[in-house]
Order: C-alpha cells, then sequence, then structure tokens
C-alpha cells in the first residue's frame, strides 16, 4: 500500500437497508469494510432532518461519530516505515468536539473547534509509524456531549507511505522543499492541516517538526501558488504556526539560511510577515500580498555555536482571506536551503 483511500475510505459503498436505523448503523460490521462501536450514523451531505446542514467535502457520504463511537479498519503496512493518514474532519455542533486517532500504540487528539476554513472541508494528515505488519487505524470520539448525536464528521480517509529524506548536494536541510508530504485527496482543493507534535509526535512531513500550537497547512501547485516544484507550506495560524528542523553544523562555523516568501494566490491579502531563526540570529521578512501569487527570496547568516542548531519559522501575523473571513490562511515558504559560507 503506497498511496490511496482505506478500503471504502470515502465510505461511498453504503451500508445495507437492514443494517440501518434511519442513519444510525446496527451491529459493528454494517459499515462495509469497517469495524464500528457505539452511536455512528451513516449521512448524506446537506441539509439534515433535524435542520443541521453537514458539508460532505469530499464526495457524497460521511459518517458520524457520536458519544465515545469509534470506526476502525486493519492494514498491511511495513514496520518501520513512516505512513500518513489524510482524512476530512469537521465539526457538527457548536460544542467542542475533539477527533482521536490512533494506530497503537500511537495516539492523538485533534481538536476540530478551530475552524481553518469557513464551510467545514478541513483536511487533516496523521503520521506513525508501524511496529508490526497488521495495525488497526481507529477514529474515536472520546467526548460525552449534551447532545449524544453531536460529534465529528469523517467523510474521506487515505493513506501514504512516505520516504525518509535524504540531504540534497550543498543543503543541509531535509525536504527543504517540502516535496514529500501527505496523500492529497483528489477532490480537495483546501490543502491538508498538519497538526503539532502535541497532537501527533510523528511529523507527516518528513524533516520537520510542526512546533506550534496550531497546524500548518501542506499545499500543492495544483489548488495554489507554490513558488518551486510541487508543494510549499502555508503558515496559517500566525505565531501559533510554526515549523523546525534540527540541522548538523560545525560549532564557530558560518552558514547561509536562504528561503522563498511569498502568497498563494488564494485571496490571502495584506501585509505579512515571516520570522526566520538560526541559532541566536533572526530576520524578520516582509511580504505586501495583493492575493497574485507573488514571491521573494530572504537570506540570513548565521554563525553555529553546537553541533546541532535548530531552524524556526513562524508568521508574524494572522491573516483571513479577503472575501471569506472565516478562512485562515497566511504566508507561504518555500525552497529552504542551509549552506556552509566559506
Amino acid at each position: 500500500m503506497s498511496s490511496g483511500y482505506l478500503r471504502n475510505g470515502n465510505f461511498e459503498v453504503s451500508p445495507k437497508k437492514t443494517d440501518m436505523k434511519k442513519t444510525v448503523l446496527i451491529g459493528k460490521t454494517a459499515l462495509p469494510e469497517w469495524e464500528t462501536t457505539g452511536f455512528v450514523e451513516y449521512i448524506s451531505g446537506g441539509p439534515q432532518p433535524e435542520g443541521m446542514f453537514f458539508p460532505v467535502a469530499h464526495g457524497v457520504h460521511a459518517v458520524r461519530l457520536g458519544n465515545e463511537a469509534t470506526i476502525s479498519q486493519k492494514l498491511k503496512v511495513k514496520p518501520g516505515s513512516l505512513y500518513s493518514l489524510t482524512f476530512g474532519a469537521s465539526r457538527t455542533c457548536a460544542q467542542e468536539e475533539v477527533l482521536r486517532v490512533s494506530v497503537p500504540p500511537q495516539s492523538g487528539d485533534l481538536p476540530l473547534q478551530t475552524l481553518y476554513n469557513s464551510f467545514g472541508g478541513d483536511v487533516y494528515a496523521w503520521a506513525f509509524v508501524p511496529k508490526t505488519s497488521e495495525v488497526t487505524v481507529t477514529f474515536h470520539n472520546p467526548g460525552v456531549q449534551e447532545d449524544p448525536a453531536c460529534g465529528p464528521l469523517l467523510d474521506a480517509v487515505a493513506i501514504k507511505e512516505l520516504v525518509h529524506p535524504n540531504y540534497t548536494e550543498g543543503n543541509l536541510v531535509k525536504n527543504g522543499g517540502f516535496e514529500e508530504g501527505p496523500h492529497r485527496l483528489v477532490n480537495s482543493t483546501q490543502g491538508v492541516l498538519l497538526p503539532p507534535k502535541q497532537e501527533d509526535v510523528t511529523s507527516p512531513l518528513p524533516g520537520w517538526i510542526i512546533e506550534s500550537l496550531k497546524a500548518v497547512k501542506f499545499i500543492d501547485s495544483k489548488n495554489f501558488n507554490v513558488p518551486f516544484g510541487q508543494a510549499a507550506i502555508e503558515l496559517v495560524a500566525g505565531k501559533e504556526s510554526a515549523i523546525a528542523q534540527v540541522v548538523r553544523t560545525s560549532p564557530g562555523q558560518t552558514y547561509s539560511l536562504s528561503f522563498v516568501v511569498g502568497d498563494a494566490k488564494n485571496d490571502c491579502h495584506g501585509s505579512m510577515m515571516v520570522e526566520a531563526f538560526a541559532a541566536r540570529d533572526k530576520l524578520k521578512v516582509t511580504h505586501t500580498s495583493v492575493g497574485g501569487g507573488h514571491v521573494k527570496t530572504a537570506s540570513l547568516k548565521f554563525k553555529a555555536f553546537e553541533a546541532r542548531t535548530r531552524i524556526t519559522f513562524f508568521s508574524g501575523f494572522y491573516h483571513t482571506k479577503k472575501n471569506d473571513i472565516g478562512s485562515l490562511c497566511g504566508p507561504v515558504i518555500d525552497q529552504i536551503v542551509v549552506s556552509h559560507v566559506a
């Protein structure tokens, strides 16, 4: 399994009518290819009988996990390899909702109360390194809400085996162009949110640490303006959106850190600023976005004091889209290079 949906990962293979009571699944094998426990609903996107509206951004059908409900599927994997799950998830009620993702012994809780876009079509990645050749992927709603029908909506689940990146000649940064990253859902135009390390200790962005309180966004050249190659990172949550990497350095040696800053041509306007840190030096790079996908290159010289030097990037300001203030956005970074200065 290299990349693509899990079996019935988009939930478009429907349960039998005899395995449902209205929208509620009956029995743990009612949902084809999945096992369920607790109050799990199989729903179609759009207006609901109780007056709500469920956005199903990546198809027609989705599952909703009620209090303490789970869905799970067994997968064949390679022990020790790096995998990333990609899934469309959104909250359905105004209450705080959490989606717990687990591949034992790893587990992470993704809070869904932060909506990164206004229509609920957020896509997340979550990475893991399996210890065995068969694992169980589980999505669980650990919350106990006043309304048992409240709970996270899951509308697509895919997986990708990631490549551990190597150094390229002349660059001490691994995956500096962000070309290696999680699976991108074919019918998603929103990019993929990469959760912070306290929610996923294994980064779905090989080589990098998501070192912030909120997610950063992995964006692709098909749907966004990307300065180089096929992918880049958008810092969508201000100073709460940061990435870092620890690079090997020689104490006393001077290095150059260069990178590209721009906007994704996605209606994100205004005065942007990316702050870059390396050892004891820092650089603030301003970029005034008019939403045109313009980019600029910046560089910083720094002196290493240890055998390992952390480089960090974050956005100085918070931004929302000009014509959609419910959607978070921010500056794009790409093409990060650390090289020796002779």
